[in-house]
């Protein structure tokens, strides 16, 4: 069991986990609109999310430390090369007008982990969008919702109706319903300046929003021309309903998380 930790520490620390997680979504997606499976689109979002993540993980990390960088960060930064380079051959075999889209979202990344806004707006230092108060998790949840949803749709030239506009707006509820327990649990460690929605509404607040929000992620599933999955959104809602409202300090509510969702 030992001997497997140094594995799995990889699998968690590479991000390889998250890119599993945004590549079942984005199944997900095909399987509801009935569309082709399209390895080229689903292998270059697994890269391109290793890819993403680790650079916003690991970018200020690398950059202030390069010359004593830890022998697990070294591999962790090759394995990203890697991937950048699998990502950049996938890219090549797909729609021009999916790679516009795809631009978008590779801005969005970079102004994540890199200081844009000018130092003198702020009283400390340059901020990136990660660091502006109140706007992480909205970012997050945008940002999977149109990797997940509008990305596939765009790529087999399907048109936006308004089932495909209902399916994004779910999965950003639903990226929002998974980080609630995740702002709780870290409210006695984020820095005031996050502002995160804890920090700003109190943890009851919070937690009836998450409930708010977990009704109106099933009742959007009605509003479908067509459904067929909803007892696995019920399912889904309730269950993250509860990890919000009972969500606790002293238990690793992540893993639990991880473990239903990936």
């Amino acid at each position: 069991m030992t001997q497997l930790k140094p594995l799995f520490d990889f699998y968690i620390n590479s991000s390889i986990h998250v890119a599993l997680a945004v590549l079942a979504m984005t199944y997900v997606t095909l399987l509801e609109l009935n569309l082709p499976t399209d390895w080229s689109l689903l292998l270059f979002i697994f890269f391109s999310s290793i890819t993403g993540y680790n650079f916003v993980k690991y970018f200020g990390l690398a950059k202030f430390h390069h010359r004593h960088l830890a022998t697990w960060l070294k591999v962790i930064q090759v394995f990203s090369l890697a991937c950048f380079l699998l990502m950049l051959w996938f890219a090549l075999q797909l729609r021009l007008q999916t790679l516009l889209f795809i631009a978008v979202f590779a801005i969005v990344t970079f102004l994540y982990a890199i200081p844009f806004l000018p130092s003198h707006l702020f009283m400390d230092q340059q901020k990136n969008l990660r660091n502006i108060g109140g706007l992480k998790v909205y970012v997050i949840a945008l940002v999977w919702a149109g990797v997940t949803v509008l990305l596939p749709v765009l790529n087999n030239n399907l048109g936006f109706s308004l089932d495909v506009w209902i399916m994004a707006g779910q999965r950003f509820i639903l990226v929002m319903l998974l980080m609630l327990p995740f702002e709780i649990r870290d409210l006695q460690y984020d820095s005031l300046k996050l502002a995160t929605i804890p920090q700003k509404i109190g943890v009851k607040n919070t937690k009836i929003m998450g409930l708010l929000m977990g009704i109106l992620f099933l009742m959007l599933e009605f509003l479908k021309d067509e459904y067929s999955y909803k007892l696995i959104l019920m399912t889904m809602a309730v269950t993250l309903t509860i990890f919000t409202f009972y969500c606790v300090f002293k238990i690793k509510t992540e893993v639990i998380i991880i473990a239903l969702f990936g």
